[in-house]
């Protein structure tokens, strides 16, 4: 009744409107040919969407299976070295040369354990002499570590600057240090090159 003109007649010519395809482009100007929704309706049909019809046990178990088949690939991929499964921390060139680096010579550090476990049954025979040459075989090896330690990340330095000079190497030598304090046989990601082999 008291309703203006101008909209009784947009009111029209939306009814009056053809239903086009949603592929073709609308003219800004020309009527939509259907009413705006209230806000109330188009928020619940955004929900209904947005919510899925699994409950929540359902969506737990499958966020446990997603989360077991990621850790089964990432396992395969530390045995194979896959790089697009790796961890954040093992992932790029910069930390498979630095790994590469370490699997490709000998390490003392990584005969520590081996030694430690003689020093420690040298050092439990209650014979004086076993005792002092325990001691004595400690800090040779200690002394062995450190200064193999110093050379080896030295060397891993310079090669990282002269193959890798525009890339980010922050924390690529000490990620290699401790690898090198690992034994062999258990590093992960599996070594893929030999010893003497250039990386």
């Amino acid at each position: 009744m008291f309703r203006s003109r101008a909209k009784d007649e947009k009111a029209q010519d939306a009814d009056k409107a053809p239903v086009t395809d949603s592929s073709q482009p609308r003219h800004p100007e020309a009527p939509k040919g259907r009413p705006t929704p209230k806000r109330s309706s188009a928020q619940s049909q955004r929900r209904s969407v947005a919510n899925t019809s699994m409950t929540r046990k359902e969506a737990a178990k499958r966020q446990r299976e997603e989360r077991r088949s990621a850790l089964e690939r990432q396992r395969q991929a530390l045995a194979s070295g896959d790089e697009r499964y790796l961890p954040a921390r093992d992932k790029g060139p910069v930390r498979r040369f630095a790994r590469d680096f370490i699997d490709s010579r000998f390490n003392i550090a990584e005969f520590f354990l081996p030694m430690a476990v003689v020093i420690l049954v040298l050092s439990m025979v209650r014979v004086a002499a076993l005792q002092n040459i325990a001691l004595l075989l400690w800090l040779v090896v200690i002394v062995l570590i450190v200064l193999d330690s110093f050379v080896t990340g030295f060397r891993l330095k310079k090669q990282l600057a002269e193959r890798f000079a525009g890339e980010n190497k922050r924390g690529a030598v000490a990620y290699a240090l401790m690898r090198s304090l690992q034994m062999r046989r258990l590093r992960l990601p599996k070594p893929q090159v030999k010893r003497g082999e250039r990386p």
